[in-house]
């Protein structure tokens, strides 16, 4: 059972139901990378049970849910991060998203923003991605084989045996250092495997001062996820 469940209310908060060989009790919980909401159940407990535990804990939740930072959803005269900093995005008569200073200007119909923002977004994550990469990769002497980009919540990049480099879009909202240091992490990999103090001594060559963009990261990098293209 993977579904979703409506608690009614104000406002009504959407529930994802989730039945798990490996759960031995309910469980809920509220995802800190994009707010989802979760009820878990052991495989062989009944949904009565499980709706009234959710019941329960709705005051739990809700209290939660009002903390949480809210989402960012791109519209006109709104700000959205961009490289570390806000970028105001403005109606303008472009054919394309274009950047001017701390604007980005976009075609003036408003049901159209989100799919040229993300369109935008992804354009720039990859240049700037692919770039960095081929820099760190030089430095190395070593190449990689594609660089894809995906939404990923669980990780920000990944190498594979046979060069395949794969990064999340989202490193584009972040500072440029901590885009730079990722790309790094992940060239690394080409050489090795592994998260050996030799490995992170290859790091360190190729960003120097990675530290405090992986601590950036951890500490900043859930509310990357803020931001709705869909």
């Amino acid at each position: 059972m993977d579904d979703d469940h409506i608690l009614p209310g104000d406002p009504p908060v959407a529930v994802a139901l989730r039945r798990s060989a490996r759960a031995r009790r309910l469980s809920l919980r509220i995802s800190g990378t994009d707010g989802r909401v979760t009820l878990t159940l052991p495989l062989r407990a009944r949904l009565g049970d499980g709706l009234a535990f959710l019941r329960e804990r709705e005051g739990w939740l809700r209290d939660h849910l009002a903390q949480a930072p809210a989402l960012i959803r791109p519209a006109f005269g709104a700000p959205i991060p961009f490289e570390g900093r806000d970028l105001l995005l403005c109606p303008a008569e472009v054919r394309h998203a274009t950047l001017a200073s701390d604007r980005l200007l976009l075609p003036p119909d408003p049901d159209r923003v989100a799919p040229r923002l993300s369109a935008f977004l992804k354009a720039q994550a990859r240049d700037r991605l692919a770039a960095a990469c081929d820099r760190h990769a030089r430095a190395l002497g070593r190449s990689h084989t594609r660089l894809t980009l995906r939404d990923t919540r669980s990780r920000w990049g990944s190498c594979t045996s046979d060069g395949h480099l794969m990064f999340s879009w989202r490193l584009i909202l972040a500072p440029p250092a901590v885009l730079d240091y990722v790309a790094a992490h992940e060239v690394a990999h080409l050489a090795r495997m592994d998260h050996s103090p030799a490995f992170w001594a290859l790091v360190g060559d190729l960003c120097p001062g990675w530290v405090a963009q992986r601590d950036w990261l951890r500490a900043e990098g859930a509310g990357l996820h803020r931001l709705r293209l869909s």
